[in-house]
């Protein structure tokens, strides 16, 4: 997460062949094969939404209408704040805190969707977030899996490039495996009750490497499902947990 567009460019210089777009993630669906649908699955019914990092809002939107919650987001980006409130969502500009979770009250979730890779220190991030939630309350997060085929594939080849979008994201500071995300969520006090992967159809490694770009879009997403199912730490895009509070 960045403050500005300005810094996420300056940021990203010599990673990527040009500047990352800055609203670059919207658009989202409530596909249950990735990870919005996934989250939106995780997050209760009728609760109390903070949804950090929110971005254009395009998440916060889905969670709002299909789960009839009520949430609020903070964003450190002020136009994507300003398209989060074009929206109806009721946003904070800023990162989340001690200042700023003391202002916010108490929710009975709290979402980082593709948030946490872009911490310096996610640990410290996710137990202010204990600080805001409601006894029984759940975290819901999504971070890339880095041990994704095409990561795997890449390495084979001695590349480590850094990508506009996806699991190598320029602007992101941290990957996880399936044991590093639950390493890191028992650090900071929670215990991850249920943990799946995402499909990541849209990838564009899908549409430029063989064979999956000789593939009908149908036949394609369908192969790529089945091998989520039986590779999820192979095929799987991102890594979606839902966290309670250890010892509640």
């Amino acid at each position: 997460m960045g403050t500005n567009s300005s810094a996420v460019a300056e940021a990203t210089l010599g990673l990527t062949s040009a500047p990352v777009d800055p609203l670059r993630y919207d658009g989202h669906t409530a596909d249950e094969s990735e990870s919005t649908g996934i989250i939106c699955r995780f997050v209760p019914d009728g609760a109390r939404v903070l949804d950090v990092g929110c971005g254009t809002g395009s998440m916060s939107k889905l969670v709002r209408d299909l789960r009839h919650a009520t949430v609020i987001g903070i964003e450190p980006n002020p136009e994507r704040a300003g398209l989060a409130r074009q929206r109806g969502i009721d946003v904070h500009v800023g990162v989340l805190n001690a200042q700023t979770s003391a202002t916010l009250g108490d929710f009975d979730a709290v979402v980082f969707a593709d948030v946490l890779e872009h911490l310096e220190d996610p640990a410290a991030t996710l137990r202010t977030a204990r600080s805001v939630l409601r006894r029984g309350g759940v975290v819901v997060a999504s971070v890339p899996n880095v041990a994704h085929w095409t990561v795997r594939w890449n390495l084979l080849l001695g590349r480590f490039d850094y990508q506009p979008v996806g699991i190598m994201d320029a602007t992101h500071l941290r990957w996880f495996t399936r044991r590093s995300i639950h390493s890191l969520f028992g650090a900071a006090g929670f215990t991850v009750q249920t943990y799946t992967v995402s499909a990541g159809m849209w990838m564009p490694e899908y549409n430029t490497r063989a064979p999956w770009r000789w593939m009908a879009p149908d036949s394609r997403n369908r192969a790529i499902i089945a091998g989520v199912r039986r590779w999820p730490g192979l095929f799987g895009c991102q890594h979606v947990v839902r966290a309670t509070v250890s010892g509640q």
